[in-house]
């Protein structure tokens, strides 16, 4: 065999060793704790991706269809935390986290607790404090999915908290959806969610609102809501231009300022009130673009309405 043969064939047999599945005994041991829906998703995808899973759920029978699929059932918490480098808990709130592990700090001690848990900041932090107590490693997270796109990548979680756990993890924590770390603050994640929640919500009241409108007038929810998902699309092109106008502060346009957007929105709620709907939803924001206005700030951006907010945020 000449040298340039032998050299294929060793490029060859690397790069298929290079390729070839890791074996199901060296992929990182999982736990999951708790199987309401998200849960499930969550382990049957570490199962799919080959990764010794073990479940806990106060139920056991929630665990039956991913026992069936291979999982590992533990009688304990303890049992469940000991099992696994990598402890996923998504429950109810923080005080059934805390409530659940704290017979099982012992068994925590050199393990990465990673909290898919919905929370706010400040219970993060005492549970990140308090695991870390433990001598274990703490993620708190955020998942940005139905069950359904878990493991796809429609999904998205954010993390905070020890970020060489998450470096340490991050391939396993891909599997369930894009993995975003934002800050060695545990507090982080939840702040976060806070805020793009309160944009989902926003969304949400609008959209009723609409729904009410058309409803007064005998418009129907199916008809409306097409026209209204498409311009809404069309409407948040315009956000990632305001942010920048929010954190460089120059609220410059040349476009739809705040003069227009005031009798616009003021349009819109003499036109609803005739139709007999309250306007409870959208009347606050009338009252940060007056606010605003009222300031000398009728030809800035609409983004300028934030600063009636920080002001305030600062008076409170």
């Amino acid at each position: 065999m000449n040298g340039s043969h032998q050299a294929a064939v060793t490029a060859t047999a690397d790069a298929n060793a290079a390729s070839a599945p890791e074996p199901v005994e060296a992929r990182t041991s999982v736990t999951v704790i708790g199987l309401g829906n998200l849960g499930q998703a969550l382990a049957r995808t570490f199962l799919d991706n080959g990764h010794p899973t073990t479940v806990w759920n106060r139920s056991p029978a929630r665990a039956d269809t991913l026992v069936a699929g291979g999982a590992r059932r533990a009688a304990t918490v303890t049992e469940a935390v000991a099992a696994s480098e990598l402890v996923i808990v998504c429950v109810l709130d923080y005080d059934a986290v805390g409530q659940l592990l704290d017979p099982a700090a012992e068994a925590l001690r050199g393990r990465v607790l990673v909290n898919l848990t919905s929370g706010t900041p400040g219970p993060a932090r005492e549970l990140a404090a308090r695991t870390a107590g433990t001598g274990a490693a703490y993620l708190d997270g955020a998942v940005y999915a139905v069950p359904q796109t878990i493991g796809t990548r429609e999904a998205f979680v954010l993390y905070s908290g020890a970020a060489d756990a998450f470096q340490t993890h991050r391939r396993e924590l891909e599997l369930l959806g894009d993995a975003v770390f934002v800050g060695a603050d545990a507090g982080s994640t939840a702040l976060h969610d806070v805020a793009l929640l309160s944009g989902m919500y926003g969304m949400f009241a609008g959209f009723f609102q609409a729904l009410a409108i058309g409803d007064s007038a005998g418009i129907k929810p199916t008809e409306l809501t097409p026209l209204l998902v498409r311009w809404l699309h069309e409407a948040a092109a315009a956000l990632p231009g305001f942010a920048q106008e929010i954190e460089s502060g120059d609220y410059a346009t040349e476009t739809s300022n705040l003069d227009i957007n005031e009798v616009g929105l003021a349009n819109i709620l003499v036109a609803t009130r005739a139709q007999g709907v309250p306007v409870d939803l959208l009347a606050p924001l009338q009252e940060l673009f007056t606010d605003q206005v009222a300031q000398g700030h009728g030809g800035a951006s609409l983004s300028r309405t934030i600063e009636s907010l920080r002001h305030r945020r600062a008076d409170s």
